[in-house]
């Protein structure tokens, strides 16, 4: 790997994009998110990509964000307090097929950015989960939205409200994952498959990604504010604070000495 973000490789139409930052699980800071969201919207542009491929350095598909960046972030020159908001339009607006490769841990944007993946594929080791009140927080990447159009309300009511994890055999059975295969096999399945849509010409798969993104469109766009509206109301509340401070002390958070005595 080299020290980009983003390492890029593309090989007969197939575009694969692999987040590596490994030393961190590919945990997204600043760097990270500006880096990926270039590659999407340079890969919208070049006529040359028909598929993109994203998957993680090292054993894990992306630990999330990353909370110890926070710590040391600065003013962004876009006026925006994080990379997640470029990445994000970046992200929704991509209209070609985007295949996911992901093992090992996915938390938070690593499990809601395989939501809005055409088709994701999984390795025997994956382990997602969607921990946003384990943090005193609400839904991030429109997932409050792609889940429940996924896998239905209930369900995907009890992976955000339980935050509990979703293994390999749980997200194939719920419809998040498309297959899984074994964790040495997944990068060669998913390239092989984006290869085979690759056969096809760019301009029909493309036409194709926004028949298929239209009717979802303001659905994406209503989720996305809702959810900033949310973030922005639970961010540094007392509960998230003390979700953080555990994160960073390796303990479990104690939400209970927060609630008021009845």
């Amino acid at each position: 790997m080299d020290g980009a973000p983003v390492e890029r490789r593309f090989e007969d139409g197939v575009l694969l994009l692999t987040l590596n930052r490994p030393e961190k699980k590919n945990a997204f800071n600043d760097p990270l998110w500006d880096e990926f969201a270039s590659a999407l919207r340079e890969a919208t542009k070049d006529p040359e990509v028909a598929v993109v491929v994203v998957t993680g350095a090292g054993k894990d598909f992306s630990a999330g964000q990353d909370l110890t960046a926070f710590a040391g972030a600065s003013e962004r020159a876009d006026g925006k307090a994080s990379g997640y908001y470029g990445c994000m339009e970046a992200l929704v607006a991509f209209d070609k097929p985007l295949v996911a490769a992901a093992r090992g841990v996915g938390v938070g944007i690593g499990a809601t950015l395989l939501f809005h993946c055409d088709l994701v594929y999984v390795g025997e080791s994956v382990r997602l989960r969607l921990p946003f009140v384990r943090l005193g927080l609400v839904p991030e990447a429109a997932s409050s939205y792609l889940l429940q159009v996924m896998i239905g309300t209930r369900r995907a009511a009890e992976l955000f409200y339980t935050a509990e994890w979703i293994d390999a055999a749980r997200a194939l059975e719920t419809g998040i994952a498309t297959r899984v295969v074994p964790d040495e096999d997944l990068l060669q399945v998913a390239l092989a498959k984006a290869q085979e849509i690759a056969r096809h010409p760019v301009s029909a798969l493309q036409a194709t990604k926004r028949t298929l993104q239209a009717v979802h469109r303001r659905a994406l766009q209503a989720a996305l504010a809702v959810e900033d509206e949310g973030m922005m109301a639970q961010a540094g509340s007392p509960e998230n604070l003390e979700a953080i401070s555990a994160f960073i002390e390796k303990r479990e958070p104690d939400f209970k000495k927060l609630r008021s005595p009845r």
